[in-house]
């Protein structure tokens, strides 16, 4: 969380005075405001208001046809929620090398497609954008969907496209740690209209069909879903922190930039397919060695990070992953499927050893975008500090 305040207080005062905290309902219609400002902020046909970034990536998958006797590539390098969506759709998520730019490699992409393969998940780790030129085009080629993660990249962009956007259907979070956030939260965005119909049918168990006339005009049957409905407190303090979006942005960008460019010459960043879009939460270090990397990352007032120590982000602490334990009930695990049998993986710890180099090399600082100039500029004279003792 980044900023909030009073306007978030005034807007949850008015919902509970209103007594309306469901998210339908003829008050203060927190949550349809919400997905409107969504559909306006990211210029797309269709937004999902609900509970997480991993019920939008689990209700695109489902409302796109995947599931068992399906694969589904994932990169590497990211938060665990990815490849359990794929799971919890009864398909196989199959991991793939990230680039040098710590988001998934296209190249691995195309290595790692069969006929199973029916979807791509690019993650917008960090706020990074991915080269979605690349993936759009292997997708195409081989007919298959793009869904992209962009739970931590809440109104990032590629090519001035907003990230989330440009595949078939996107993901976004607004949990606590995220951009924009609401406590927890997540949409999905589509510019498909059997998609969006399908997702909205499964994230709420069927019920909008009892609720308004949500299903007005639908040509998608009710079928049994899974309750990712959120409410109308969550939305309240969505509404004003998509208002914040753009210029906490704006401002993580510029310090992230202002802090780059003293800095020129004097070390490497990890790359980026767009710098522009980047959100600019993060400040990417690159090393050529962990020896360097953990060196610099725990010199006097760095604070650094090195993303291969993140946990759950990186695939070999996917634990009920890569231990292929999909479900509590064997009968409903996908890695014991029937339709799944000649497609469950053989994951190993070293299977992304290119990923798990790139990860060890790279150092991340974070972005205040309220940091003053004299905060900004005590941060560079530290980082030059460090880098002339490694």
């Amino acid at each position: 969380m980044y900023r909030i305040g009073k306007e978030e207080i005034a807007e949850l005062t008015k919902v509970i005075e209103s007594g309306d905290l469901f998210k339908i309902n003829g008050g203060v219609r927190e949550s349809e405001n919400a997905e409107a400002k969504l559909r306006e902020l990211f210029d797309c046909n269709h937004a999902i208001f609900l509970t997480s970034g991993h019920a939008a990536l689990t209700s695109a998958l489902v409302a796109m046809g995947i599931g068992p006797g399906d694969e589904v590539i994932v990169p590497a390098y990211t938060y665990i929620a990815t490849p359990m969506a794929v799971v919890a759709a009864g398909a196989m998520p199959v991991i793939a090398d990230v680039d040098d730019t710590l988001t998934l490699s296209a190249e691995d992409v195309r290595r790692k497609i069969t006929k199973h393969t029916k979807a791509i998940i690019p993650v917008h780790i960090q706020g990074f954008p991915c080269d979605m030129d690349a993936i759009t085009a292997i997708a195409k080629e081989y007919g298959i969907y793009v869904l992209e993660d962009a739970c931590q990249a809440d109104g990032g962009a590629y090519k001035g496209k907003r990230l989330g956007t440009i595949g078939d259907a996107g993901a976004l979070s607004f949990n606590f740690f995220k951009i924009v956030t609401c406590g927890e939260g997540g949409a999905m965005l589509t510019n498909n209209r059997d998609f969006f119909e399908r997702a909205l049918i499964y994230h709420d168990s069927s019920a909008v069909a009892f609720f308004g006339d949500q299903m007005s005009g639908f040509s998608a049957e009710g079928f049994c879903g899974n309750e990712y409905r959120s409410n109308e407190l969550c939305a309240a303090v969505l509404n004003v922190q998509l208002s914040r979006m753009d210029s906490t942005l704006a401002d993580l960008r510029k310090n992230k930039k202002y802090v780059m460019d003293k800095l020129e010459g004097l070390c490497e960043f990890v790359p980026s397919h767009d710098i522009e879009g980047d959100c600019g939460t993060t400040l990417a270090f690159q090393f050529e060695s962990e020896q360097a990397a953990r060196a610099f990352a725990t010199a006097d007032g760095i604070g650094g990070t090195l993303p291969i120590d993140t946990g759950r982000h990186v695939y070999t602490h996917w634990t009920p992953i890569i231990e292929k334990r999909g479900a509590f009930n064997p009968l409903m695990d996908p890695f014991r499927m029937e339709a799944n049998k000649e497609i469950v993986p053989e994951y190993t710890d070293g299977m992304c050893a290119d990923t798990l180099d790139k990860l060890a090399k790279a150092v991340y600082i974070y972005v205040n975008p309220d940091s003053t100039q004299e905060e900004l500029d005590e941060l560079v004279n530290t980082v030059k500090n460090a880098l002339e003792k490694i």
